[in-house]
């Protein structure tokens, strides 16, 4: 007799053939010595690394990304019977649809769409290996690496882009100013004891900070008349 564990089931041949009633387990379970062969089938769910893959996106750029599969045996007899090594197998194609998918897909999808893109490769997977016995339960994409010239260009295009920001905020900043001061100064305009007193609340300002040198200004209206008078004694 033979013991298989609560996760485990046994796939028994005898004299070569496979035995009814399907995969024995958990428990105890008998066999004829030199007549019977059994395999042992684990079913609790495995995961594994897509080693880093080298892909070729749509828009023609070279990323390497590498990927983590979970996934279950869903059917001993099959994972036995139509396949030599399910769990190989299954690593293969993995690696070979990662490529297949990310190469339909441009670099800005590969970057934001991971989600959408590990959806699509358990969708294929799963439907691959269905007939090994496999259930593939997830795919994340662990890292996508990028060639060090395509950062420092995608580094110089994000900093352009804010340069380019900054100077139309500054200048809608000048003109919402250059708007104020133009209706300050038609203000100033109606009342002329208005500019006297924004005149003495700039000398209080300056007066505040301790300034050793004041300078008053002269309006032009006062200065006029002796240039004129110059002008003419000339």
């Amino acid at each position: 007799y033979q013991v298989v564990q609560e996760y485990e089931r046994a796939v028994i041949f005898r004299l070569g053939r496979l035995r009814k009633g399907g995969a024995r387990g958990p428990g105890i379970f008998f066999i004829l010595p030199c007549i019977d062969t059994y395999c042992k089938v684990d079913l609790r769910t495995v995961s594994f690394d897509v080693p880093p893959q080298e892909v070729l996106s749509k828009d023609s750029v070279t990323v390497c990304v590498d990927a983590v599969i979970y996934y279950r045996v869903r059917e001993p007899l099959a994972a036995v019977v139509n396949v030599n090594n399910y769990s190989h197998s299954t690593r293969l194609l993995a690696a070979t649809t990662l490529r297949n998918v990310l190469g339909t897909r441009n670099l800005a999808e590969i970057l934001s769409e991971r989600e959408a893109i590990s959806h699509t490769m358990q969708t294929a997977l799963d439907e691959a290996t269905d007939p090994w016995g496999v259930k593939v339960e997830r795919v994340e994409m662990k890292d996508v690496r990028l060639p060090l010239q395509l950062q420092r260009a995608m580094a110089a295009e994000a900093e352009a882009a804010r340069e380019a920001r900054a100077k139309v905020i500054a200048a809608e900043g000048e003109m919402k100013a250059s708007r104020a001061l133009k209706e300050a100064s038609d203000v100033i305009a109606e009342s002329p004891a208005a500019l006297q007193l924004r005149y003495l609340q700039t000398l209080n300002t300056i007066s505040a900070e301790k300034n050793s040198t004041i300078i008053f200004p002269l309006p032009l209206d006062i200065v006029t008349p002796f240039l004129k008078s110059i002008t003419n004694n000339k």
